[in-house]
C-alpha cells in the first residue's frame, strides 16, 4: 500500500471512529451528460459520509510530494470546483478539505496560506495519519465579504 493509499484509509477510518457513515468511495457527481466529476485522484480521493442528518464528502491529501505549494495550489482548485458542483447537485453535503496535522501545524500556518484558506472560506479536517484520528474540524469564514 503506498503512503498515498494509507492517509486516505487513515482519514476512512478516523471518520468511522467519529461516528459516521461512509456512504461513498469515491463520491462522483454528474454535473452534465458529458462531464462528470469523480472527486477521485487515485489514492487522494474524496469521501462522502453521514452522521444523523449530516452529510459530507472529504478530499483528502496527503502533502508528502516535494512542493507544498503545488500540492495547495491543487487542493484549492479542486476544493472550489467541488464546492461548486455540491452546491449544484447536492447543496446540502458539506465539503471538507482533509489535511495531515503535521502540515497543518507547519505549512497552513503561514499567513499567506491562512489568507487564502479565509478568502475562500475553506472547511477543514485536520487528521493524525499514523493514530487514524480526526484531531479538528476548522471552519474559516471569509473577511472580504
Amino acid at each position: 500500500m503506498s503512503r498515498k493509499d494509507r492517509f486516505h484509509e487513515a482519514v476512512k477510518h478516523a471518520l468511522e471512529k467519529d461516528g459516521w457513515l461512509i456512504t461513498h468511495d469515491p463520491f462522483t457527481i454528474q454535473i452534465s451528460e458529458a462531464v462528470k466529476l469523480k472527486i477521485d485522484l487515485g489514492a487522494e480521493s474524496a469521501i462522502a459520509a453521514q452522521r444523523g442528518q449530516e452529510k459530507i464528502a472529504v478530499e483528502i491529501k496527503s502533502f508528502i510530494t516535494d512542493s507544498d505549494i503545488n500540492e495547495f495550489h491543487t487542493a484549492l482548485g479542486q476544493y472550489l470546483n467541488y464546492l461548486q458542483a455540491l452546491e449544484d447537485k447536492e447543496p446540502d453535503r458539506v465539503l471538507y478539505l482533509a489535511v495531515p496535522l503535521e502540515t497543518y501545524r507547519d505549512f497552513f500556518q503561514v499567513p499567506f496560506i491562512q489568507k487564502s484558506l479565509k478568502r475562500h472560506a475553506v472547511k477543514l479536517i485536520i487528521y493524525n495519519p499514523t493514530k487514524e484520528e480526526i484531531k479538528q474540524w476548522i471552519s474559516f469564514n471569509n473577511t472580504n465579504k
